[in-house]
């Protein structure tokens, strides 16, 4: 798994958005704070969110670099900026304008609630995440067993897509998440070998049709 290199924030440490300064947000439940009326729209919230859970879970560095500047570009187009705050694991969007030398300069806000905070280690969120990778893990093992190790890899990728995107077990995939894993997230993220990428179709079909006499439960 790759490193999240900006998990820290540099100057947040001991000057942070009091927990009782933001609000809850109305959408999200318990898991996500944020202003009632934030400036940043819910679809450029939630797909950082998402981006930067992918950043944790990616394979390579490369990846994980790539899912951060993608997170990047979404908030910059409303004049946010994206980091996580390392002591209670939380992503927070900052206005561009509190952004100094890439540092929060907190003494100089007068509106805290402008931020918008999003927990990124939710109990609910946490537990079906684990469900979903032990089934995921069965299928890849199953894989492993009868296919072998280069389908087993091209598994793991979808799975890492499914679970991640769609929070569901790659035995569930409909066709259009089928067709999204193998022409956007394998080609860019996958980083796959010349000989994955010539099989990952028969691989992603293995899970999908093959399996139903190897994977326990299907």
């Amino acid at each position: 798994m790759a490193d999240d290199s900006e998990r820290t924030i540099e100057g947040d440490s001991d000057a942070r958005p009091a927990e009782s300064s933001v609000g809850r947000h109305p959408d999200r439940g318990d898991n996500a704070e944020t202003a009632a009326d934030p400036e940043i729209p819910e679809d450029a919230i939630e797909e950082a969110e998402r981006l930067t859970r992918l950043a944790r879970e990616a394979a390579v560095t490369e990846a994980a670099e790539a899912y951060r500047e993608r997170r990047a570009d979404v908030v910059d187009e409303h004049d946010f900026t994206a980091r996580v705050r390392e002591e209670d694991d939380t992503l927070v969007l900052y206005p561009g304008e509190w952004i100094e030398d890439g540092v929060v300069q907190f003494e100089d806000i007068e509106d805290t609630d402008r931020a918008v905070e999003v927990s990124l280690s939710g109990p609910d969120h946490g537990a079906e995440w684990e469900t979903v990778e032990e089934r995921n893990r069965e299928v890849i093992e199953a894989v492993r067993e009868a296919h072998g190790q280069v389908h087993a890899a091209n598994v793991r990728a979808f799975a890492d897509f499914m679970g991640n995107h769609y929070l569901k077990p790659v035995t569930e995939a409909t066709l259009d998440e089928r067709e999204e894993f193998l022409t956007e997230y394998f080609p860019r993220n996958a980083w796959p070998t010349r000989e994955q990428e010539s099989i990952v179709t028969e691989s992603v079909n293995l899970v999908v049709d093959g399996l139903d006499d190897e994977v326990p439960g299907t």
